[in-house]
């Protein structure tokens, strides 16, 4: 809708509002124009909304709604920043700073004072608030750094967030600007809640000159959106909202509300959303735009309302409306549809805001009590994320947290908070659960087919399924029957077609000319191979294994060790992750992951492969403690472990860097890391797959990391869900680039690469019809020959898995570019939980067999590839 909405088009979105039914942009985009009556049906029915929220969530005592607020501390941990927003006053330079006394940042002495005064008070809440990456534009904030021994300002924020939390009581909610992926992963240990505002999604006020947020790069809606998605991922409680009248049309308001809605939806992370409204500060680009009229305003509170929904809290800042002369502008918000009136201080001032004051709590209570709701105060994360716990609170604030709430989840009446330790959860490795189910053979591997919080850790299934249309994914090739699944070879699977054309055999001349580097457009034409085509692929594919590493077929004797299936990541592929409290969760203790390691060497194994859940209750020297356990116990045991998401839990719950926290993995006895948790390392795909696990670029560094350190990896890829041929040459290309670094710099790098078809049965991802059942035999031949192919003069060995394909589909890969088994297992607990019905181990004469089969040899291994 481009122009003024007409009052006909306002009067047919508001009846469709009233009568609860969903709105589109447009509708909303007519209803922010509402004036008069039309805005006070607006109002009403918003409010209508509100309230009904808070019956669902238990707000309501004795007929009144309970709305909240955050008592709070603002703490400017720097005022320095790299943007440059023409409304801002909150920002200043090095200069201003050092003309009025102040260092570029507050010094742990300030920060604790203010947090101290704040507790006595009565405060809960330690608002950090900053500049975006100050020592990015400024030298002297690095300087600053530099000689407080902090890598980042994001640094300095975690270790006063501890000092907070340990010597306050305080909860932090750190509101630091745009962060990554992985500084929100090492943010959330100290942490209970954490916030960015959206403002606007508007490209038009960041990329035009003159307008709000052209010149500030931190402002960009893309950007600003990521990080959205990525606090959601990890599930950390997170604060945003939209800023109203800096210069965005209706439409773009709307645009706003209802990207917000889909990130609410997409993950349920987003605990509020503020509805600010611009007001003009004196030395800004923006001092003559007007303030946002109140009519304006109410219309952003209410539409937000009626789009978000009932269950989402919405909040007013009441310090930006006149309440100073009576109470007026305050019920209008709450008539609007706020829920929360966010954080208000009796310490210290609005420091975005210095010219508005916040109303006193007396007025504020007597303000809402007058529009008919309790006034009661809540935690900086908000109550149904307190009730929750994991995975939204980790536990090393869980107890801070406690300590402060009710059992519904606000704060305790008179509460004041007290300073508790930042530590590592209490008792350390202990054996809970069934570990039972590494004692033998279990054919069902679990007791429920899906975890007790289905419904909820994986995200909007709804949204989830139109991500993965997004992402392209399509089926191709023949699909398996019902009855044998989709990775048994099928009779007649691959019939014969039609003559390859000219093009197809045009990619196969190529291939066979100089087949490590085809042209994505050759390499596609091959992994969509069907028929005579796909037959020549895999010849060629046969061919290369055999010129590379000839006609044996090895293997390794080894035992997987799932130390543990607790995991709160909510990869929605995974059968095997499981709640605390559902009944088929299991954690081991060091000696019994040590027997397990003594049983396996006895029993003429060379390696144990040990990966496990991310349950945050593990203690931070936990990958250390299980290394060690095995090499203590069997020195010469080859330990290959702890996938890159468990190295990435590693650096946050240690502190350390990637490379620091793998020399000291490889000092306790690390001898190699898998490269599983790859997936498929395009984030289209991969957010689909996985919600919260890490991104392709961190997966890149920490395996790249790994082989500069002296650490070899091996490399996956698990398709067959939801994504497409395509993806799976543009993973093959990012492996390729990595072994050609390896190589260049002579570290080794890749040892194997290993097709993962997936394995549907149990998956949740399949079990709420979004994925297809796994690969078929023709995509299982396509991708492991276009492997052998694309990869030649990079990597020697491709692994087939007989744990997800079977003897017959094991020994079809064999003659399809594959010359390695893997290992003889023991007993790998992933694949069983997730479905597989080809077993958990398999003896050295049954692997044997398997290449009997084809009438190829078969010969044991290292994990390095030397032939025993």
């Amino acid at each position: 809708m481009s122009e003024q909405p007409t009052p006909q088009q306002v009067r047919r979105a508001l009846a469709r509002a009233e009568r609860g039914a969903a709105l589109d942009v447009d509708e909303a985009t007519a209803l922010l124009a509402a004036t008069g009556a039309d805005l006070d049906r607006l109002t009403t029915a918003a409010g209508k909304v509100r309230d009904a929220g808070l019956v669902a969530a238990g707000r309501v005592v004795d007929g009144r709604g309970v709305v909240t607020y955050s008592p709070k501390v603002f703490i400017p941990v720097t005022r320095l920043c790299r943007d440059r927003c023409h409304y801002c006053t909150f920002v200043e330079t090095p200069g201003q700073a050092a003309r009025d006394g102040r260092a570029p940042y507050l010094s742990p002495d300030e920060i604790l004072e203010i947090a101290s005064q704040g507790a006595a008070l009565g405060c809960l809440e330690a608002l950090f608030t900053l500049g975006d990456r100050p020592e990015d534009r400024w030298p002297e904030a690095r300087e600053w750094l530099d000689e407080q021994g902090y890598d980042s300002t994001l640094a300095y924020v975690r270790a006063m967030a501890i000092r907070v939390l340990e010597e306050t009581g305080l909860l932090p909610h750190l509101n630091p600007g745009v962060m990554s992926w992985e500084e929100l992963n090492r943010l959330k240990p100290v942490a209970p809640s954490m916030g960015m505002m959206l403002e606007t999604t508007s490209r038009r006020l960041f990329e035009t000159k003159g307008l709000a947020h052209f010149g500030s790069p931190d402002k960009d809606p893309e950007v600003r959106l990521r990080v959205l998605d990525d606090a959601g991922r990890l599930s950390i409680p997170f604060t945003t909202g939209l800023l109203v009248g800096i210069g965005e049309t209706l439409t773009e308001r709307a645009e706003t509300i209802f990207a917000l809605r889909s990130t609410l939806k997409a993950y349920g992370a987003v605990q509020e959303v503020i509805v600010q409204n611009f007001r003009a500060k004196p030395d800004t680009a923006m001092r003559h735009t007007d303030d946002l009229g109140l009519d304006d305003y109410r219309a952003a509170i209410a539409v937000t309302r009626i789009v978000l929904g009932p269950k989402a809290r919405i909040q007013a800042p009441p310090n930006l409306v006149d309440h100073a002369q009576g109470s007026e502008e305050c019920r209008a918000l709450l008539e609007a549809g706020v829920d929360d009136w966010g954080g208000v201080s009796p310490l210290t001032p609005d420091h975005v805001n210095p010219e508005r004051p916040w109303p006193s709590l007396e007025r504020l209570r007597a303000i809402t009590a007058d529009c008919g709701f309790d006034l009661r105060p809540r935690l900086t994360v908000h109550p149904e994320y307190v009730r929750a716990g994991e995975p939204w609170l980790d536990p090393r604030v869980s107890a801070h947290v406690a300590a402060l709430a009710t059992e519904d989840g606000l704060a305790k009446p008179g509460v004041r908070p007290v300073g508790l330790p930042w530590q590592e959860p209490d008792g350390g490795f202990a054996s809970v659960g069934r570990t039972d189910l590494f004692a033998a053979v279990d054919t069902e591997g679990r007791t429920e087919d899906r975890r007790s919080d289905f419904a909820n850790v994986y995200g909007d299934w709804d949204e989830v399924k139109e991500a993965a249309t997004r992402a392209g994914g399509f089926e191709t090739g023949l699909r398996p029957s019902s009855t044998t699944g989709s990775t048994v070879v099928e009779e007649g699977a691959l019939a014969p077609v039609p003559k390859p054309p000219a093009d197809a055999l045009a990619a196969l001349r190529a291939a066979e000319r100089d087949p490590g580097n085809l042209s994505d457009e050759h390499a596609l034409t091959l992994m969509t191979a069907e028929g005579d085509l796909l037959r020549e692929v895999s010849r060629l594919a046969d061919d290369l294994r055999r010129d590379t590493v000839g006609d044996d077929v090895t293997y390794v004797v080894n035992r997987n060790i799932n130390f543990t299936n607790v995991c709160y990541v909510g990869c929605r592929f995974c059968a095997f992750a499981q709640r605390r409290t559902d009944a088929d969760a299991y954690s081991l203790s060091l000696d019994e992951v040590a027997d397990r390691a003594q049983e396996a060497w006895d029993l003429g194994a060379t390696e144990v492969c040990m990966q496990g859940g991310i349950d945050p209750e593990l203690p931070a020297t936990a990958y250390f403690d299980l290394v060690s356990a095995v090499k203590q116990r069997v020195p010469e045991m080859h330990v290959h472990a702890f996938s890159p998401m468990e190295i990435v839990n590693g650096t946050a719950r240690t502190g350390l860097s990637i490379e620091d926290f793998l020399i000291k993995a490889r000092e306790a006895g690390l001898g190699s890391l898998p490269g599983t948790a790859a997936e498929i390392l395009d984030d289209e795909v991969r957010w689909v797959l996985t919600k919260g696990k890490l991104p392709t670029r961190t997966w890149v560094e920490i395996v790249t990391t790994a082989h500069r350190v002296g650490i070899p990896t091996t490399s996956t890829m698990m398709y067959g869900h939801v994504d497409h041929p395509r993806h799976w040459v543009g993973h093959l290309r990012v492996l390729s680039r990595i072994q050609d670094a390896a190589s260049e710099s002579g570290t080794g790098g890749f040892t194997e690469f290993v097709p993962l078809p997936f394995v549907h049965t149990s998956a949740p991802i399949y079990l709420a019809g979004v994925a297809r059942p796994g690969p078929t035999l023709r995509d299982n031949l396509a991708v492991h020959a276009l492997a052998r192919i694309m990869l030649h003069g990079r990597i020697r060995n491709i692994q087939t898995s007989w744990v997800k394909l079977g003897v017959d589909g094991t020994r079809a890969m064999l003659q399809a570019g594959a010359n390695d088994l893997g290992g003889t297992l023991m007993e790998e607990t992933i694949s069983r939980m997730a479905g597989s019905e080809h077993g958990s181990a398999k003896t050295v004469e049954e692997l044997v067999e398997i290449g009997a089969g084809i009438g190829r040899p078969v010969r044991e291994r290292t994990t390095t590839y030397q032939l025993r």
